[in-house]
């Protein structure tokens, strides 16, 4: 089975269990502006895990594109990826533990045939302190499975400590590792997110990886969750029934499941190849890469690693590209340009020549032209963009050089220095290196190290804080800016045309900042006017609600949306209309919103503090209610 393979027998099995299956969201998120990227499966999802009602019922089911920019250093292994397709199932208060599991067993099995010999499952330790307790019901659930099959699998409890003993294929973990929620452990979880215990599933590439006499784990007990490359993680049941308060943890509403698994992982374990780039769905553009470079993926072991960051970062672009991000200095455009430049680099180590590297997109976007068509519509455009972002950067690099010449005069060049080089100009700590060896000094390795990960630490830190309480933060402010920020791009398109669409947002309780595509400055006086229209939405006490509606009569009606191809045949459209029956504000929106405008009026008048360019082409307002 190939990967594309696996996914539709995967999304064919949930449709046979009465799952209705859902196109992948963006990788940018419309609906949450807390978030640069959608970095799993259940991020669209949350507010239906809340309770509110999916236009499609209680069972859903998708292959989601998912982007983690967290990982890009990990990137170089045989496991990790930036880019990757999450396979998805949920239950909005209808099966749980028992049907979930089964079906898990039955898919990984029977379906796709994986041997259940190799395969071993984790289960939540339990947390008397939280007043959470131990998982058995779904270790014993897995062991009734293994005895079915004739296996007498023993549920482990101390791997971690003390390793595998023979015949263990249940495990209990703390929620370090089998608690799921987007805030991570249960202590890190603001109030009003949901989160539960979770059941992980691996797959055993064999012992041999794990005794490797060149791990660094050789000497240390292996089990499911250590580094060693033996075990891999395959997917994760998360059992979703608690939400954090203020004083602790209660029980949701209703109880749902959450699946999430990876097709590449997936596509590694049937394979039996733990090296996730030598899969099927790499092939082409791994063939594209070694004819450019003149090279052999996997005989050397500095261009393996070089290999597989061009793979990732590539097919991440491509999609990001895809999805409407373009290379800038802020947000998910830095992001994009960090991984063209580092593509960049790892192309010249390969010796493939500049500007060659966007001859590789068309494998890319021919390999998913079938599942992910407006790629391939996009081939061209992608192609411009990682052409002219390369040779942007080869530009920085011969201005860094210049500055590393100047720097090198004085007979050092500290650490700091070469970090400074590297964060200021994509100057490669390797090239800083072999440049001030031939002038007889040495770089400081350990201090750039040091400000490499204080500077990446500070990233991440940002990313988190950013990320933090997602769509649980469903404080009344952030509600009434959401609700606000739509009637903004409502009054938007009735001044300047239907050519303006919403191309980012970020709310907090401060303010709203909204970016909208519009070529130029918006004159003073027409921000007034958006303005009075945004204050006689909220002044007119206009009701909110939503409607579920065929798509088609949707884009009929004059609904405001993007990308229209990635919605599912019933979409949920949000809509405010005042009590003379005007419309204020329509578009496709699952996000949480005020009853009526009049909530917003509470924090005060909407005003628009200022209006400058975000990128080309497109505008950025910032607002505030005062």
């Amino acid at each position: 089975m190939n990967a594309h393979e696996i996914r539709s027998a995967y999304l064919d099995f949930f449709k046979e269990k009465g799952h209705a299956i859902t196109p992948s969201a963006p990788l940018v998120p419309e609906n949450d502006p807390t978030t640069l990227f959608t970095g799993s499966g259940m991020q669209p999802i949350i507010p239906f895990l809340l309770g509110e009602k999916h236009p499609l019922g209680t069972r859903i089911a998708d292959s989601q594109k998912c982007f983690r920019a967290q990982d890009i250093e990990e990137v170089g292994d045989n496991r990790h990826t930036t880019f990757f397709e999450m396979l998805g199932n949920w239950s909005f208060g209808d099966y749980f533990k028992q049907e979930q599991i089964v079906w898990m067993w039955e898919f990984l099995t029977e379906r796709i045939g994986l041997d259940p010999h190799r395969l071993s499952f984790t289960c939540f330790r339990g947390n008397e302190e939280l007043g959470i307790p131990k998982d058995t019901e779904a270790a014993e659930l897995w062991k009734k499975l293994f005895r079915e099959a004739g296996i007498d699998a023993k549920i482990g409890e101390n791997s971690k400590e003390d390793g595998i003993h023979e015949g263990e294929h249940i495990f209990y973990y703390s929620e370090k590792k089998n608690w799921w929620s987007r805030a991570g452990v249960p202590g890190n979880m603001p109030a009003g997110e949901p989160g539960g215990p979770d059941s992980e599933m691996f797959w055993d590439f064999g012992a041999k990886l794990g005794l490797h006499e060149a791990s660094p784990w050789r000497d240390q007990p292996c089990h499911v969750n250590c580094d060693c490359g033996r075990f891999v993680e395959i997917g994760n049941n998360v059992f979703m029934e608690y939400k954090r308060t203020e004083s602790g943890f209660e029980k949701l509403a209703q109880k749902n499941v959450d699946f999430g698994g990876g097709l590449e992982r997936l596509m590694a374990a049937k394979n039996d190849n733990p090296d996730i780039f030598r899969g099927d769905i790499f092939d082409t553009l791994r063939k594209k890469l070694e004819e450019l470079s003149g090279k052999t993926y996997g005989e050397d072991i500095s261009h393996t690693y070089a290999f597989r960051i061009l793979m990732d970062h590539m097919r991440a672009s491509v999609f990001l590209i895809g999805d409407g991000v373009r290379p800038s200095n802020t947000d998910q455009g830095y992001v994009l340009r960090r991984l063209i430049r580092r593509s960049v680099r790892f192309a010249d180590m390969l010796g493939i020549q500049p500007n060659m590297l966007k001859t590789s997109v068309a494998t890319i976007t021919d390999e998913y032209a079938s599942i992910y068509p407006s790629v391939k519509e996009q081939e061209q455009e992608i192609e411009e963009v990682l052409g002219k972002e390369e040779s942007k950067f080869r530009e920085t690099l011969v201005r860094g050089l210049k500055e590393l010449e100047k720097r090198l005069a004085s007979g050092t060049l500290s650490g700091k220095d070469a970090f400074e080089l590297f964060s200021t100009y994509g100057f490669p700590l390797e090239m800083t290196q072999e440049i001030a060896q031939e002038k007889g000094i040495v770089v400081d390795e350990e201090t750039y190290r040091g400000e490499f990960k204080k500077h990446r630490d500070l990233s991440r830190t940002a990313s988190a804080g950013k990320f933090k309480g997602g769509l649980a933060d469903h404080s009344a402010k952030v509600t009434a800016f959401h609700t606000a920020t739509h009637l903004l791009l409502a009054a938007l398109r009735k001044e300047l045309g239907n050519d303006v669409h919403q191309a980012g947002s970020n709310i907090t309780e401060e303010r709203t900042r909204f970016d909208f595509t519009y070529p130029e400055k918006v004159p003073r006086e027409t921000l007034d006017r958006v303005e009075a229209y945004v204050n006689e939405a909220i002044e007119a006490g206009a009701a909110v609600g939503t409607t579920v509606m065929d798509k088609e009569a949707a884009k009929a009606a004059g609904v405001e949306g993007s990308f229209w191809e990635k919605y599912p045949e019933k979409v949920t459209v949000y809509q405010v209309e005042g009590p003379d029956s005007t419309v204020y504000s329509q578009e496709l929106c699952g996000g949480p919103h005020v009853k009526n405008t009049a909530d917003i009026a509470q924090f005060g008048r909407f005003k628009i503090v200022k209006e400058e360019a975000s990128s080309a082409g497109v505008r950025r307002i910032k607002a505030i209610l005062q």
